[in-house]
């Protein structure tokens, strides 16, 4: 089979399309003919360091975390799928590839109504944000939801996530063009020419989505409600930060995050359940859908990444089999 494999640390251009085994199924995976895979940050973070995310490995490592296609081989212990379903999955790595092991209960099926290639936008994003803003942050209806970074996968996701299970939404980006975009979801504002914390100061967010980290971590906690929660899945402009805990204290706030790759098995499993009963049903009703910016064929892996490191793109980028 065809697959993208990271060469070495370094930009776009280490990418390279290269003829790999195909892989060998465990008793609990199936094999799943991928028709696309997602792009996500994530692979961006892997390609700059592959000491550290690729343990080493020069020749091996194949980036992707979600992936939609059909099943083709199914393992000696799987007895809820079959041949030929369609279906979308998170996995740990391995996405950008014609063909991808993945255990069984990180798989789902193709929601009604989605296409078999926009579906490869669906896991990473709504897994996150479920496991984020629901089960850590614990987001209830009439609550209010600030998402920084609004026209990201995770953002529109989100965003629309929240809206459909009765949440009140804010959020931020950098382009006039994007804000125009995110105004249909909720109150959204131009960072780069208002300050967040000023005009949402008054607002009482209970949740915020932080992948911003740097200094805007305090502004966050000034702007939660009593008993608000600041949960971080990034920190694109630092990962040190300082913070006042009187403001922690006198408010009783959570400041909390996770990385959803390095997650055990068991629990990408649960969250997998959650993820079917809560939220398939959101996009059956077209109460949701995938937001997808741009498509690129496999070969094209440097082009698609030049993209997602701009931060030009509203919604997802693709990578396609055809």
């Amino acid at each position: 089979m065809k697959a993208i494999h990271i060469t070495e640390s370094g930009g776009p251009e280490v990418l390279k399309l290269k003829e790999t085994p195909k892989p060998k199924l465990e008793k609990n995976q199936i094999l799943i003919k991928v028709k696309a895979a997602g792009v996500n940050r994530s692979d961006v973070i892997t390609r700059k360091n592959m000491d550290t995310y690729g343990k080493g490995s020069t020749e091996t490592l194949i980036p992707g975390l979600e992936v939609s296609g059909e099943i083709t081989e199914i393992g000696n212990d799987v007895s809820d799928k079959k041949i030929g379903d369609k279906v979308c999955a998170l996995i740990a790595s391995g996405g950008y590839a014609e063909y991808v092991a993945v255990d069984s209960s990180h798989c789902l099926p193709v929601p009604e109504g989605i296409s078999l290639t926009d579906a490869a936008a669906i896991p990473e994003t709504v897994f996150t944000v479920w496991f984020n803003v629901f089960h850590l942050g614990k987001l209830q209806p009439n609550e209010k939801l600030l998402i920084h970074g609004g026209t990201s996968g995770i953002g529109t996701m989100g965003l629309q996530m929240a809206k459909a299970l009765g949440s009140k939404i804010y959020t931020t980006a950098g382009s006039d063009e994007k804000i125009e975009f995110l105004n249909n979801l909720g109150k959204a504002i131009n960072y780069k020419k208002e300050a967040f914390e000023d005009v949402f100061k008054e607002e009482k967010i209970d949740v915020i989505l932080d992948m911003v980290g740097g200094d805007y971590t305090q502004k966050n906690l000034e702007i939660l409600n009593k008993k608000g929660r600041l949960i971080n899945i990034n920190g694109m402009k630092s990962m040190d930060v300082n913070v006042n805990l009187r403001t922690i204290m006198s408010k009783n706030l959570i400041l909390t995050g996770s990385f959803l790759k390095p997650q055990s098995a068991a629990v990408k499993t649960q969250i997998a359940k959650e993820v079917e009963k809560n939220i398939w049903p959101l996009f059956n009703s077209k109460k949701i859908h995938p937001v997808i910016y741009k498509k690129f064929k496999l070969a094209d892996a440097v082009e698609a990444h030049k993209l997602m490191e701009s931060s030009e793109h509203i919604g997802k980028i693709l990578l396609t089999m055809e």
